[in-house]
């Protein structure tokens, strides 16, 4: 019988680890973020993150890092869509040895219950149409497609919405 993977925890990035985090998010979305673009440098700023944001990492109980996620609430800095009492999930990623073992879940699962504990009355988030892994995860978890909030924050990234009502 196959071991099973070992268990995933989740809890806020330590300074130390923001160069790994920032690594670490790049390299999950690598198949869809063209390495040295704007976005690319964007994701790998896991300080600015954690200045501005709540940024999380999932570690397995050896404290690798698995993945990370950012939790922005109410708005602010690395707000796409959030406003006023509006949560938003951002970089969601996986390292790609974690992938299927229940990190982006955990990740997900984290930020709704802090985005609740703030009272936050709605949870966003944005995906690109080609990550379909991650639409799955979104829906399993109960959010519905937002048309109305579909955009396009550069030409050529036309981003869908996602929204959770909490």
């Amino acid at each position: 019988m196959p071991a099973s993977p070992p268990p995933v925890r989740v809890r806020p990035a330590r300074p130390e680890e923001l160069d790994a985090v920032g690594r670490l998010t790049v390299a999950a979305y690598a198949a869809d973020v063209p390495p040295g673009s704007t976005y690319a440098e964007h994701l790998a700023d896991a300080a600015g993150r954690a200045r501005h944001a709540r940024l999380l990492v999932a570690v397995d109980p050896e404290e690798r890092l698995l993945g990370t996620a950012t939790l922005v609430v109410g708005g602010g800095r690395w707000a796409e869509l959030a406003g006023p009492g509006d949560a938003e999930l951002r970089m969601l990623g996986v390292d790609q040895a974690a992938r299927r073992r229940g990190v982006g879940e955990a990740l997900l699962r984290a930020t709704l219950t802090e985005a609740r504990a703030a009272g936050c009355r709605r949870f966003v988030l944005s995906t690109l149409p080609t990550m379909t892994a991650a639409h799955r995860l979104y829906e399993r978890a109960g959010f519905r497609r937002a048309p109305a909030l579909d955009h396009t924050p550069a030409p050529g990234i036309d981003l869908l919405a996602y929204a959770l009502d909490l």
